[in-house]
């Protein structure tokens, strides 16, 4: 990995780069006044919790640095499974604990502050499900537990454990507190706003969860959460696997299976492309690609249930990214041509993501280190230096937004992906190379005194001189041409 200082990595520096000359083929054929669509996709990010965020670390200061500096909307923030006691504030019922999640979580809110965020505390308090034995846990909250999410039934009355968990949950960050079951009262003093509460994660991994039952807890836990933050609205499914369960889709998107008046606000799911262990990055080259493709059509096919049933449910891709097999790993596997890869990866399924009308495209994710996918991680998880992954995100973010228009763009080729926009500061060409190769890209006399942006092997996005007629890209390049 190749650390940078987020400070001075964030101000654009002039990096003169060769003049490229004309080459033969055709220029890029934008066609300004034909104007195809107007985008309404944002670019964002999610935070999942582990150990290096907490305010011990050597490097939660730079990532959460990372995180405000960066400014987005709809952050996705995810108290986790793999850290019971990271992610679960009742692990034995009746025992309220947040001493451990409080200040993450309040970093976290102070980090987003001003932007509206997608809160997600994914993992199930343990004793709500029927289990054939109690379902323990380390006392160390930094010690790795994968096989906290044990059972498939709620015990019960465990769907009204289950809402009352998480009304009280929300009461704990939005009212100050809350008062429980046998009057007692739990001061927190927090006044925080959750603009989104997303429900679970992965259900039907998590708890092998069934369309039916999924929708019934969904139902529950909205209805309560609700009736404490009226204001909050709500994320549905993050199915990881939706080319496998179009059942559940069909299911929960139609209004009947749900309780009257429960709001269908936002569905998300999720995408990784994992190449097999043998591969290289000149393998990587074409299975990223190819593997974003075929979720693409995922995309294009539950766009197509979601129309027909809540055409006014928004979408969000609030996972995606790459890992890569045998996860978790070290640095020494991880090659710094990885993040280029993955952070083009990214750019290429947010612009495809973008023609279809989705609504948000959050990368995955901000912090990932050995024992928990590692691969995902946007920063040096010993530096806390964003890697290209993050800075591929940051060019995205600070160039497009939803209003920009996009613009027909003829001329490229299947190693460069070329989309241009009119935004509200003036034209724009997003370049992304899907090769592990040096790439031209022609272009007209339009830009001949345009400027550029480039996330390569240098990581941060750095200024690049061009004589206007070409631009050369690095490999799994992501850049920005844009008129003065």
């Amino acid at each position: 990995m190749r650390p940078a200082s987020v400070s001075a990595a964030l101000l654009l520096c002039a990096a003169p780069l060769a003049l490229v000359r004309a080459q033969s083929g055709p220029a890029l054929n934008i066609q300004w006044d034909a104007a195809s669509q107007v985008s309404k996709t944002t670019p964002t990010l999610q935070v999942v919790v582990n150990p290096p965020l907490r305010r011990r670390s050597s490097i939660h200061d730079s990532v959460f640095r990372a995180l405000h500096d960066l400014g987005a909307e709809y952050v996705r923030y995810v108290p986790w499974l793999p850290y019971p006691r990271l992610a679960v504030a009742e692990l034995e019922p009746g025992v309220w604990d947040t001493s451990v999640i409080d200040p993450m979580t309040v970093d976290f809110f102070n980090a987003t502050e001003g932007h509206a965020t997608i809160l997600n505390f994914s993992t199930i308090p343990a004793w709500i499900f029927k289990t054939d034995q109690p379902v323990t846990y380390p006392a160390d909250p930094d010690q790795a537990m994968w096989n906290y999410t044990r059972g498939t039934d709620l015990r019960e009355g465990g769907l009204q454990d289950l809402a009352d968990y998480y009304a009280r949950l929300v009461s704990w960050y939005t009212k100050g507190g809350f008062t429980d079951r046998q009057g007692k009262e739990h001061a927190s003093n927090f006044h925080f706003k959750i603009p989104y509460w997303e429900v679970f994660n992965e259900p039907e991994y998590e708890h092998n969860t069934s369309a039916e039952d999924y929708t019934a807890r969904y139902d529950a836990v909205v209805t309560a959460i609700h009736a404490v933050s009226p204001e909050t609205k709500f994320v549905g499914l993050a199915l990881a696997a939706p080319s496998m369960h179009p059942e559940i889709f069909e299911y929960f998107l139609d209004h009947k299976s749900h309780r009257p008046g429960i709001p269908l606000d936002m569905i998300a799911y999720h995408f990784y492309a994992t190449p097999e262990a043998s591969e290289t990055p000149e393998d990587w080259q074409y299975t990223f690609f190819e593997r974003a493709d075929g979720f693409l059509n995922t995309v294009r096919y539950v766009e197509q249930i979601r129309k027909r049933l809540s055409p006014e449910t928004r979408t969000t891709l609030d996972e995606v990214g790459s890992i890569l097999h045998g996860d978790p790993a070290g640095a020494e596997t991880i090659p710094d041509i990885y993040w280029n890869a993955s952070g083009a990866l990214y750019a290429y399924v947010y612009v495809e993501a973008m023609r279809m009308g989705i609504d948000v495209v959050g990368e995955s994710q901000l912090v990932g280190y050995p024992t928990q996918y590692p691969s995902v991680s946007m920063v040096d998880w010993t530096t806390g230096d964003p890697n290209a992954r993050f800075w591929a995100l940051k060019l995205i973010h600070d160039h497009f937004a939803p209003g920009d228009k996009l613009v027909p763009t003829g001329g490229a080729t299947d190693e460069v992906m070329a989309q241009a926009f009119v935004t509200p500061k003036g034209r724009a060409l997003l370049l992304v190379n899907k090769r592990n190769a040096k790439n031209t890209v022609r272009l007209r006399a339009e830009w001949k005194d345009a400027e550029a942006s480039v996330v390569d092997s240098s990581a941060a996005p750095h200024a690049v001189a061009f004589d206007g007629s070409a631009i050369e890209l690095g490999p799994f390049a992501v850049a920005i041409v844009y008129g003065k």
